[in-house]
């Protein structure tokens, strides 16, 4: 899962130029790369991918692994020259003409966050309690074997989390309708009224 040519935010595919015009793009530019780059991905992967409609939804993409559908958050990433390393909002954007308001997701807002790094053109793929379990931002520290590896390296192109997910969601529809079919026969109100002995004329 864990790449280790990769350093301290540099790749040997990307250079300080590429970085820049990615930096330059506009927020909405960078959102429908970061998207596209997860339909592709999800298609490698063998899956559907459905896009709802409009941008009023808590989740950009639903994914279709084998039957179950996952709601899936992307987020693009931008690097951080000071720090040296990649950077995510976790946090929902609403925006208006006057202003822009921040506001947390919440667990049932999606299943999945995909925090794409487009000048590597790879994702971190977050669980939902883990992405808003950090503060307002997200730290990608893309660091060489040597070091110290982050807390966010287990989620790096993770995509297996999305099917080991999907896996235990079907179990749990299964085993939910098994018991269902268990204590589904003739209820009271459908068992047929008792017949007492015949009325006197």
């Amino acid at each position: 899962m864990y790449n280790s040519h990769y350093v301290a935010g540099w790749s040997s595919g990307s250079s300080l130029g590429s970085i820049r015009k990615i930096n330059n793009m506009s927020t909405k530019l960078k959102g429908d790369i970061a998207e596209q780059a997860a339909i592709l991905c999800a298609l490698k992967q063998g899956w559907g991918v459905l896009k709802p409609v409009g941008d009023r939804l808590p989740y950009d993409l639903v994914f279709d692994v084998d039957g179950t559908f996952v709601k899936v958050q992307v987020k693009c990433a931008w690097f951080d020259a000071t720090r040296r390393n990649y950077v995510v909002d976790n946090r929902r954007t609403k925006t208006n003409r006057r202003m822009m308001i921040r506001d947390a997701y919440q667990p049932s807002d999606f299943d999945f966050a995909l925090a794409y790094v487009p000048d590597m053109d790879l994702f971190y793929v977050f669980p939902v309690e883990v992405f808003i379990g950090y503060a307002s931002e997200i730290h990608l520290v893309e660091a060489d074997k040597r070091q110290r590896k982050p807390q966010s390296a287990e989620y790096r192109d993770a995509w297996e989390l999305v099917l080991h997910w999907a896996a235990r969601r079907e179990t749990c529809v299964r085993s939910s309708v098994k018991v269902g079919e268990a204590v589904s026969g003739v209820t009271p109100s459908q068992a047929p009224a008792a017949i007492g002995p015949a009325e006197k004329v």
